[in-house]
């Protein structure tokens, strides 16, 4: 895939790892993108690993939105452990 492919499922994916994880996150639309990003990163690596699949497919393929938000919920979870503890 392009690079404007992994900007546009990084954008869609953080949105969706941030509608599914409710809640005060610092950082707007970049830092969404780029949580997107490497949750996508994450989740591909995690089904090959894990379920021994290729996950990352393609931009219209299931498995690459699946892996994707599921990644970014992730690291949306871990940028929230990292930055609650900065601000305390």
């Amino acid at each position: 895939m392009g690079i404007i492919a992994w900007i546009l499922i990084g954008l869609i994916a953080g949105a969706i790892a941030k509608a599914l994880m409710p809640g005060k996150d610092p950082g707007g639309c970049l830092v969404t993108m780029l949580i997107g990003i490497v949750g996508g990163l994450l989740g591909g690596w995690l089904g090959k690993v894990i379920f021994g699949v290729h996950s990352i497919n393609g931009f219209f393929h299931l498995s690459t939105w699946i892996a994707a938000v599921v990644g970014s919920v992730i690291v949306l979870l871990l940028y929230r452990l990292v930055t609650g503890r900065r601000s305390h």
